[in-house]
């Protein structure tokens, strides 16, 4: 596996940010490129690591493959109605496998790409809205839930490149 891609720049949402889904949209942007740089300059040895014997599926690649099912069911399909097929077809969930054609560099650009279409499933929705597919949701339930769940797998992301490298920070 080669190494993976460079940074992508992070900033911080807008302290005085009145509109309620663009600040949950930049926070979750915020956490999507924390996710991202936490493999930048890794091998892909290292990024497919799994060095957690109680969780031997877990690594790197493993949590933004993971992040980009989360964001295609919850954001595209769920909330913004897209006709995508869903990331997460069997038990237990496959998307934190890793493939022979995986590397650093594609699987982040997966994730990227991912950004996209959901930024796109989301237009013209407002957090009162009901999610798409269902209507069983929120538009802001649903983000909520993205930004916890990316949240979540960002601090798995920190202790994963620690034991890469040693590497930790933001």
């Amino acid at each position: 596996m080669s190494n993976t891609s460079s940074k992508t720049c992070r900033s911080w949402p807008a302290r005085l940010a009145w509109d309620e889904l663009r600040l949950q949209l930049d926070f979750l942007q915020f956490l999507r490129a924390t996710a991202v740089n936490k493999v930048a300059g890794l091998s892909g040895a290292a990024a497919a690591a799994t060095p957690l014997p109680t969780s031997p599926r877990m690594s790197a690649l493993g949590v933004l493959k993971h992040l980009t099912a989360v964001e295609r069911w919850w954001l595209a399909i769920e909330a913004g109605g897209a006709d995508l097929p869903s990331l997460w077809a069997g038990t237990p969930d496959p998307s934190w496998d890793l493939t022979e054609d995986d590397t650093p560099a594609s699987v982040v650009a997966a994730y990227k790409a991912e950004w996209g279409r959901v930024e796109k499933a989301l237009s013209g929705l407002g957090p009162d809205d009901r999610t798409r597919r269902r209507s069983e949701f929120t538009v802001r339930w649903v983000l909520a839930h993205v930004i916890q769940e990316t949240a979540r797998h960002v601090g798995h992301l920190d202790v994963l490149r620690e034991l890469a490298d040693g590497e930790v920070g933001e």
